[in-house]
């Protein structure tokens, strides 16, 4: 990295994250004097337009790209609408020992007088939870789900080439056609689709405030600049600012600042804690690199100083802050904007280009928190691109992480996608799937499948509170037989499923109503010509997502029950639930022989797979084509982010072996020390999913930094990855980092402060996760050889 950037990336790396509660006041001042006195969506437009208007904007010193979520840099808004913080809340996140953020007194005075008692009981958390049926609230506190829309805005959202092709102005032209178009005789919507219409142009507005407040503020700056190279970068800088958002970009420079003013006006409007991704980044760039380097306005040097410094931008969102349940599953600062690399283009040839290899290289030089890369290989993506990652995953960051394309394409056309559609998809977030710029992909939390084992074993009783929380499915003695027992964890499964479809389903209501995002419809496609908005079918294709949790604990636990209870009958099931009930305190002996002589996940043994197969079959069927306010739209997702640690301290001692409160398996990855033979007997358990049917599964793999070095380790997991991939798999990434490093980081807490580790599906500061976290990645057993 050259001295500019070395200076942008340290100042943002060692700055400390802060709550601003600027978009709070100006929202509640807005809502205060006219909520009720427009239509919806109109109502949450001119709210955007005018914190585009009066939000303090900032320019750093060496900036190139511009523009901040906050005032300034790592300064974090609040969305009060979707959750209201109180003082207590505020206090919490200021005190605690990780990942805490920095809150002036002063503004939670201000928040407690003014936004908090304006917001309690309209905002959405509130809404949620003053609705819920008991028998929702029941298996939620007692950890048997979580939802997303508990404080955040629904929706993970990765966009395609549209914005790099049509400015907000063109997007105005098309909104005034809709308009045009309108039937208000024979269209009983044609009114609300007006009123969303309204609203999309009402946005366009803004964010050309927006910008042309950057472009005013730059030509401020310029005039007052005494050094000649600053007062022409801050010059063009306002050039570009004047041109973007409002036109479509014509230069390198221009594109990726179109994009960040699309991400900021995105997570300024409706951005509780979600991911907002520019999906493939490489090949949105690559004509506008190619451009600039054949008229000679733009070199290799250039480009790769331009995109770090939107790197550094990124990096310099933290996410809103988090309460309750969700502050106890996910305290990261990481706002999950995931960077497709590779993949196919439309017409089904190679993404990758050198665009890709640039990225590449910042990644392994900034070391940043965010934003972070995958890569999409195909079978048409060249070795090296594989070879040029796995270099920068070896030095121990976790990033990037690597998808099959080509089963991407496949899960996207198994629920209905076009082909070019598919091609053009890919993930945001974490693993999930999605088809890029045209689809609203919705997550709705996650499913503790071990917890579901545990009330089939209990009869519908928390073991760890003794209180009746779920369905009665049956007593102990009625259990026969494997499958009886089978039958009744099933039963469990679909109980769950449908306690938390109905809610969602509310939820999903409540946003159409209440929570409008007319900016984000605006760049999602079809949006415009249907005049509906994101949340209410407007998009192209439209998913809900169940993230299920522990397929690795629960099949090992129930491998256990069949083999030594039903099979080898060397313990009656009473025997087996005393003993977790005592945490197996007093059965040391049945413990290690359920541990040790078990077939576990991961190992490649049809015993443990086919229990897997059966559960995953079970969830699949129960989930998938499964009704939203929309149609069919629910699919089973596998993805866990850092919720198989939460859950794990709701779930008590499991058969396999575990002890209460420990984690439980991560995603689709098997149980921590279950993979015994090694990473190629891991992926061919997990290829035996048909994962095509997911929305996504994520498999976790710790490599000793030994087996990566060289050319030999970088050649082995080339293979690995392209071996698994061609057996069906979905996902898979790497922590290279042996014990005695996080041992010493856990020690030394100051020498390692920029030590990345793969939590799940994305990397956070090792440093920054609680104990319970850091112990749980130690955990996971270390592969000695390919």
């Amino acid at each position: 990295m050259n001295e500019r950037v070395k200076r942008l990336r340290d100042a943002s790396f060692n700055t400390h994250a802060t709550i601003s509660i600027e978009r709070g006041l100006l929202e509640t001042e807005f809502y205060r004097e006219h909520e009720g006195k427009m239509p919806m969506p109109v109502l949450r437009a001119a709210n955007f337009k005018n914190l585009c208007e009066k939000k303090e904007i900032y320019i750093g010193p060496d900036e190139l790209i511009v523009g901040e979520r906050g005032p300034k840099p790592k300064a974090v808004s609040t969305f009060p609408e979707l959750t209201c913080h109180t003082r207590q809340d505020f206090e919490i996140l200021t005190t605690r020992e990780q990942q805490n953020y920095t809150v002036d007194p002063k503004d939670m005075d201000a928040y407690e007088k003014f936004v908090e008692p304006y917001w309690r009981g309209r905002c959405m958390r509130d809404r949620l939870f003053e609705r819920m049926p008991e028998a929702w609230n029941l298996l939620y506190k007692a950890g048997t789900f979580t939802e997303f829309g508990e404080q955040r805005a629904l929706g993970h959202t990765s966009l395609d080439g549209y914005i790099y092709q049509h400015g907000a102005l063109d997007m105005k032209k098309e909104i005034a056609e809709a308009r045009a178009k309108l039937d208000f005789i024979n269209d009983p919507e044609a009114t609300s689709k007006d009123e969303e219409l309204q609203g999309m142009d009402i946005s366009c507005d803004a964010v050309i405030i927006f910008a042309e407040r950057h472009a005013a503020l730059a030509e401020k700056m310029a005039a007052e600049e005494r050094d000649e190279t600053r007062k022409a970068e801050l010059l063009q800088i306002a050039e570009v600012c004047r041109r973007v958002p409002a036109h479509a970009p014509r230069s390198f420079w221009e594109a990726i600042q179109m994009y960040w003013f699309v991400h900021l006006g995105t997570i300024t409007e409706l951005n509780g804690w979600d991911a907002m991704s520019p999906g493939h980044l490489d090949q949105h760039l690559a004509p506008f690199y190619e451009k600039g380097l054949a008229d000679g306005t733009l070199t290799r040097d250039k480009a790769k100083e331009l995109l770090s410094c939107f790197w550094i931008k990124v990096n310099n969102t933290p996410a809103p802050p988090k309460v309750g349940v969700t502050a106890k599953e996910s305290g990261t600062y990481n706002d999950f904007t995931n960077i497709n690399l590779g993949g196919l283009k439309r017409d089904g040839s190679d993404g990758s280009s050198e665009i890709t290899y640039i990225i590449l290289e910042i990644l392994d030089e900034l070391r940043l928190l965010q934003p972070q890369c995958n890569i999409q290989v195909s079978e048409r993506t060249p070795d090296n691109v594989i070879r040029a990652a796995a270099r920068v995953f070896r030095n121990g960051m976790g990033y990037p992480s690597m998808f099959n394309c080509d089963l991407v394409i496949q899960e996207q056309m198994r629920v209905g996608k076009a082909l070019e559609d598919a091609r053009e998809g890919g993930v945001s977030g974490c693993v999930e799937t999605g088809c890029s710029g045209k689809e609203a992909y919705l997550l709705h939390g996650y499913l503790n499948v071990p917890k579901l084992l545990e009330y089939a074993l209990t009869n519908g009783v928390d073991m760890l509170t003794g209180e009746q929380v779920s369905i009665k499915s049956g007593e102990l003695s009625e259990f026969k037989t494997f499958d009886d027992l089978y039958a009744a964890f099933e039963k469990q499964i679909r109980h769950a499923v449908d306690t938390k479809i109905g809610v969602d389903n509310y939820l999903r209501s409540q946003y159409v109503q209440h929570m409008a995002a007319p900016y984000l419809s605006c760049v999602v496609r079809d949006c415009i010509e249907k005049g509906k908005d994101y949340y209410n079918g407007g998009p192209r294709y439209n998913s809900d997502y169940i993230q299920c949790c522990g397929f690795g604990t629960v099949t090992d636990s129930l491998s256990a029950l069949k083999k030594h209870v039903y099979e080898e009958c060397r313990y009656t099931l009473q025997q087996v639930v005393d003993a977790l009930k005592a945490n197996w305190e007093g059965y040391e002996e049945m413990r290690l022989t359920m541990w040790n002589k078990t077939p576990f996940f991961g190992n490649d043994d049809d015993y443990a797979d086919n229990i897997t197969r059966k559960v995953f079959d079970s969830l699949f069927e129960t989930i998938d084509g499964r009704n939203s306010i929309l149609g069919p739209t629910y699919h089973l997702n596998g993805l866990s982010t850092t919720c198989h640690n939460y859950f794990g301290q709701k779930l008590g001692a499991t058969p396999n072996g575990r002890f209460s409160g420990m984690p439980e398996s991560d995603g689709t990855s098997p149980s921590h020390g279950a993979d015994r033979h090694g990473p190629t007997a891991v992926v061919k358990s997990l290829a035996k999913l048909d994962q095509v049917k997911t929305g996504g599964t994520l498999l976790n793999q710790r490599f000793l930094p030994s087996v990566l070095a060289g050319e030999e380790g970088i050649e082995g997991v080339k293979n690995l990855i392209r071996s698994y991939f061609k057996l069906g798999g979905h996902h898979i990434q790497f922590n290279v980092v042996d014990e005695a490093t996080l041992r010493d980081a856990q020690a030394h807490p100051e020498d390692y402060r920029g030590l990345l580790v793969r939590v799940a599906g994305y990397s956070d500061y090792f440093v920054d996760l609680d104990n319970y976290q850091q112990e749980e990645i130690i955990a996971r057993n270390a592969q000695e050889t390919f």
